[in-house]
């Protein structure tokens, strides 16, 4: 028996979560112990992921990997797996991960937690503990199957640096025809994406209309952040959809989330409950992102955000 930890990237990079993942893997495999079986797909140097206690990993180089397309994947890590015998596999939280994570339990006849923040508390019965309750609460749950897939919640465990030699192996994979035709990718250039961002500052109708939204960007430029925005925002055309964060859009779990002018609504809330350090700024003291805030400012954004930005600078410098 052994650990399979799945890593994302692309364009020949491993993403944000990858290290917090074998991380995760290598911690699990030093208390079951067994050995643990890095997976990487097209990335040639994968010397980074000695540091967190990758011992094996193993390669797939194939141009038909280029796009996620889950039928692909999810036969190629079932062989992986199987080859390897391996009872645990350990994937994340983005919206690739949970897409394929119905598919791998298919094929590997495997039982699936989400949403996990911690290491099992009890192995036998395999006792784990996960959030719930769109992140306000966290339980205990038991997976009984034979072969268990475990989707690790983003920037939960953290990364454990272990640094060791590690073992590379090449896979030659046996790939199954793709079921989807991607036509075309549209790639933002130049900017910090939210899913790799660990700083997200994010607006709202505070702002008043698209045309004060350069407070938000140039904020987000002094920090090295992505920028958002709440889903009225992005309804109304003032940004683009992709910067719609929430629930009903993309989850956010960064170490620094900064909210300018959102009310908080329940579904934006949800989406964004699993960052670390929340800071709200907002006019009105009723606001109900502060009952979820960390830390909150009451007052006129037009006139915090400038001089927060000149301190911030200063600060750097």
């Amino acid at each position: 028996m052994s650990i399979l930890a799945y890593t994302e990237s692309a364009n020949g990079k491993f993403k944000k979560n990858t290290f917090e993942i074998v991380s995760y893997a290598s911690e699990l495999s030093k208390k079951i112990g067994t050995d643990l079986y890095v997976l990487v797909f097209n990335v040639d140097d994968c010397s980074e992921l000695s540091k967190f206690g990758a011992s094996n990993i193993i390669k797939v180089n194939n141009d038909k990997l280029n796009e996620f397309d889950n039928s692909v994947y999810s036969n190629l890590i079932a062989q992986v797996a199987k080859k390897l015998n391996s009872s645990t596999v350990i994937i994340g939280s983005s919206a690739d991960s949970k897409y394929l994570a119905p598919s791998l339990c298919i094929e590997l006849k495997a039982g699936y937690l989400n949403n996990v923040v911690d290491l099992p508390s009890n192995l036998s019965p395999f006792t784990i503990k996960r959030t719930c309750y769109t992140n306000k609460a966290f339980c205990e749950s038991v997976l009984k199957s034979n072969i268990k897939i475990i989707g690790l919640s983003n920037n939960s465990f953290g990364t454990v640096v272990n640094t060791i030699d590690s073992k590379i192996e090449e896979f030659e994979a046996t790939l199954t025809d793709k079921k989807i035709e991607l036509k075309s990718v549209d790639n933002v250039s130049g900017k910090i994406s939210i899913a790799d961002a660990d700083i997200v500052v994010s607006g709202g109708r505070g702002l008043k209309g698209p045309e004060n939204w350069n407070l938000i960007e140039e904020l987000a430029e002094t920090l090295g952040a992505a920028t958002a925005c709440s889903k009225p925002v992005s309804d109304m055309g003032w940004r683009p959809h992709s910067e719609h964060v929430g629930q009903t859009g993309k989850p956010v779990a960064t170490n620094l989330y900064i909210a300018v002018g959102i009310s908080g609504a329940i579904q934006h809330l949800a989406g964004i409950n699993s960052s670390k350090v929340k800071v709200v700024i907002n006019n009105d003291p009723d606001a109900p992102f502060f009952k979820a805030a960390d830390y909150g400012v009451v007052g006129d954004a037009f006139d915090i955000l400038p001089r927060l930005n000149e301190k911030l600078k200063a600060f750097k410098s």
